[in-house]
């Protein structure tokens, strides 16, 4: 028998109709047979004594336009921001580590351990980056066969911006006995063309390195739509 929605006086899944149920319906089918809202709803568990957790699930997309990246942008904060009755401080932490996790995955998937073309290294950075709501600088030290040996966030900044200091980025390269370096940052506006200080900077960085012998192969652009490589555009 289906349950009706509008005598529900309990509406935590475990008494919706088993068809109804996502945890069942994911058991039965599999994830990819779950909407956006059902797998949000599973993180969400019960909903309130007037919404089913779907419900507030489908608030919840709505209140992002139901777009999933922006979704993943969010802080806990920003998910309590949202205001949506049912999601609490410890829902709101759940969704979020979900969330991060997908990022995560994405990018453990996306990641080289050796860089061949700007592609590489930009499909793993965005993959890292593009949901950052702030801009941030990060530098990725590779030996001369082109190996990582480390990557490093060297700053965070605001929605319009962030400051590399020279120095640092030379300085982490020396640590990680580092030869050849990729810069990159995001643009959270999504324009991935880069700016006049983007080209200075570069610019500034690239003459300091080669004081050490140290090589800039690229400065990599982010954004939700792709990305732009300094190299790729003959600006290196």
């Amino acid at each position: 028998m289906k349950l009706n929605f509008y005598n529900m006086q309990n509406t935590s899944i475990k008494n919706w109709a088993e068809d109804d149920r996502p945890r069942e319906k994911m058991l039965l089918k599999g994830y990819a047979a779950l909407s956006n809202a059902e797998l949000l709803a599973i993180l969400i568990n019960n909903g309130t004594k007037d919404k089913s957790a779907v419900d507030v699930a489908k608030e919840m997309l709505a209140a992002v336009n139901n777009d999933l990246q922006k979704l993943g942008r969010l802080s806990v904060k920003d998910l309590l921001k949202l205001k949506v009755k049912g999601i609490g401080e410890a829902k709101a932490i759940t969704i979020g580590a979900a969330l991060e996790l997908g990022v995560r995955r994405e990018t453990a998937d996306r990641k080289k351990d050796i860089i061949v073309k700007s592609k590489d290294a930009a499909d793993f950075l965005r993959a890292q980056l593009q949901y950052k709501k702030q801009e941030v600088f990060l530098v990725m030290y590779l030996n001369a066969a082109n190996k990582i040996n480390h990557t490093e966030i060297i700053s965070e900044g605001g929605l319009m911006g962030t400051v590399a200091d020279p120095r640092v980025v030379l300085r982490k390269a020396l640590e990680h006995d580092a030869v050849r370096i990729i810069l990159c940052h995001n643009h959270p506006s999504g324009n991935i063309e880069p700016s006049r200080s983007d080209r200075e900077l570069t610019q500034k960085i690239k003459e300091a390195a080669q004081l050490f012998d140290i090589k800039i192969m690229d400065h990599i652009i982010v954004g939700e739509e792709g990305h732009f490589s300094f190299a790729d555009n003959g600006m290196l």
